[in-house]
């Protein structure tokens, strides 16, 4: 059995040239994911669950107590580490920069979604955490800069996510190597290597979407939905819906069993709704390295000149011959 830590060690040795500065990050995004579950965990019984005095975040949307504490943890543990020159975090306006002499000299900056799915909290479904790291493109031993954070997902150097459900677990990939999950122990606080070298799907049994969307979605996009539905010799449909509430958890299923996830746009929200920078890009980066494909109905996901931190984008991603059966009925004259 293999710990996080140790399998993040041994990623050194095939790269002698390598400083440890990467795996010393991931390390400190597995602490505060640690403890992030302990207070998921104890949620009902710490007075933790719940809206956070009413407070409203940039993107709109009502703070749940857990929300706060998530973000307030990753932020902590990583300004008090060495290996992150700042953070861009869905629940802050602007980024935060850790302004000190040894960050300062850091190599990477982070964007992430602390909490995603907190809507499930109140009721113990799953819920989540969204990573993406990028490498500096500004001088070293200054302070990070806005053009550190914006840069298009394929700059991307590694992403991830950790899963709060039956079991915890944290799942990432880098551009040099395939994607790998890791399972918490809670019995020693350890992560532990569980799902080594991940591979999506070819094709998929499932996709992913909130039918309350439906009417508010264009033509082409209900022709899709439509064919997935349709049924096959007068029994059941063609494939069957799940939706978590949760991209995280979603996307989970998606890695291990095949399917698709899909959030277009709709009348009243012409960008989307998910958030570019530090939803869809890092999935978009773990489902290519998994094999599958994202993009935002016309162009590839990772591939979008990003103009704002908090920038939302459609999204449709998946098993490849899912993305390819959606991309035909796009192609196709709306009903």
């Amino acid at each position: 059995m293999i710990t996080l830590d140790e399998f993040t060690i041994q990623q050194l040795r095939l790269y002698p040239q390598a400083t440890g500065e990467l795996s010393g990050l991931l390390r400190g995004i597995g602490l505060a994911a640690k403890m992030v579950n302990v207070q998921v965990n104890k949620a009902a019984i710490a007075d933790i669950l719940g809206e956070d005095g009413g407070a409203v975040n940039v993107q709109g949307e009502t703070v749940q107590k857990l929300d706060s504490l998530a973000n307030n943890t990753f932020i902590n543990v990583l300004r008090h580490g060495i290996h992150c020159a700042g953070i861009v975090s869905e629940e802050n306006e602007e980024m935060i920069i850790f302004d000190d002499p040894k960050n300062n000299q850091s190599k990477y900056v982070v964007l992430m979604d602390p909490l995603d799915g907190s809507s499930n909290t109140d009721v113990n479904a799953p819920i989540g955490t969204i990573f993406s790291i990028y490498r500096r493109v500004s001088k070293l031993g200054e302070p990070c800069t806005k053009e550190d954070f914006l840069q298009k997902g394929e700059n991307q150097f590694a992403a991830g996510y950790v899963l709060y459900g039956s079991s915890t677990m944290f799942v990432y990939g880098t551009r040099r190597h395939s994607v790998n999950g890791f399972t918490l122990d809670n019995s020693v606080g350890e992560f532990y290597l569980s799902n080594p070298h991940m591979q999506m799907p070819v094709d998929g049994k499932t996709y992913h979407f909130d039918y309350k969307y439906y009417h508010g979605v264009d033509d082409k996009v209900r022709n899709f939905l439509n064919y997935c539905n349709e049924s096959i010799d007068g029994q059941d449909g063609r494939f069957a819906n799940k939706n978590a509430g949760c991209m995280v958890a979603d996307m989970h299923r998606i890695f291990l069993k095949g399917g698709m996830f899909l959030y277009p746009s709709r009348k009243n929200k012409p960008q989307g709704k998910l958030r570019l920078m530090y939803e869809c890009n890092p999935m978009a980066f773990l489902t290519e390295l998994c094999g599958g494909s994202a993009t935002d109905g016309t162009r590839r996901i990772m591939e979008i000149e990003p103009t704002d931190f908090h920038e939302r984008t459609p999204i449709f991603i998946g098993s490849k011959q899912m993305i390819d059966r959606f991309e035909a009925c796009n192609r196709q004259p709306a009903d």
